[in-house]
Parts: structure tokens; sequence; C-alpha cells
């Protein structure tokens, strides 16, 4: 079980690198809307993308391992009710960036570099929600 968990902790911390890395150079990409810098973040983007995928997956599958081996730990924890919806809203966040990437990729971005701004900060903050239910378990 150690290694499944540390394998978890690895993807888990892959995928957000991903996470806070992709809205990142969406910023950057809302103030270079054409040109070879366009040309440019939409390769990187697209490469991200592609590559922290299937980290995510392994993070799902790990974690969904872990859950599995832990239920009579987890199983009646209000604390894991609460991080499984904050990893629900990360699959959507992540899917959506993806959504992003293609938006980008075909010059159909209508939003400013602040909202990307703002967009980037989401992952960090749902990850020090997660640490501090999974560590603290105030519930």
């Amino acid at each position: 079980m150690l290694w499944i968990k540390a394998l978890h902790i690895i993807m888990v911390v892959s995928w957000f690198a991903g996470l806070f890395y992709l809205p990142r150079l969406f910023v950057n990409h809302a103030e270079f809307p054409e040109g070879p810098v366009h040309e440019r973040l939409s390769l990187m983007e697209r490469k991200l993308y592609r590559f922290v995928t299937p980290i995510m997956w392994l993070a799902l599958l790990s974690g969904t391992s872990l859950v599995w081996l832990e239920w009579d730990m987890v199983g009646d924890e209000l604390w894991f009710y609460l991080k499984m919806a904050i990893v629900a809203f990360l699959i959507i966040y992540h899917f959506y960036c993806g959504c992003l990437v293609r938006k980008f990729a075909s010059g159909g971005n209508t939003r400013s570099h602040v909202f990307y701004r703002w967009f980037n900060e989401v992952p960090v903050l749902a990850l020090m929600v997660v640490v501090v239910l999974v560590v603290v378990r105030p519930f």
C-alpha cells in the first residue's frame, strides 16, 4: 500500500504542476492572440495538456486504489467526501483547460489576461483545501 500511496503523491504533484502551469500559459496567450508567439504558446499548451492528462488518470487510479484498500478508514468521514467533491471539481477544471487549449489554438479566445490570472489561482486554492482536509481532518 505504501507504494501505491507514493505513486499517488507523485502523480498528484505532477498533475498539479500541469494545472499550475497551463493556466499561466493562458495568461500569456491572452496577451498575444496572433503571430509567432501565439503559435508557440498554442504548441506549448497542446503538448502540456497531452502530457498531463495521463498523469491525471494515474493520480485518479492510484487514489481509487487507496480508497478501495482503506475504505473502512475513510468511508464514513466527512473530510473524505469534501475532498472527493474538490477532486471532481478539479477533473472538470482539467477538462475545461483542454477546451481552452483548443479555443486558443483556433483563435477563439475572448477573455483577457486578467481573467486567466484569476483562473490560474483556482488549483492553488483547491490544493490548499485538500491538503488541510487530508492532513488535519477537521470533520
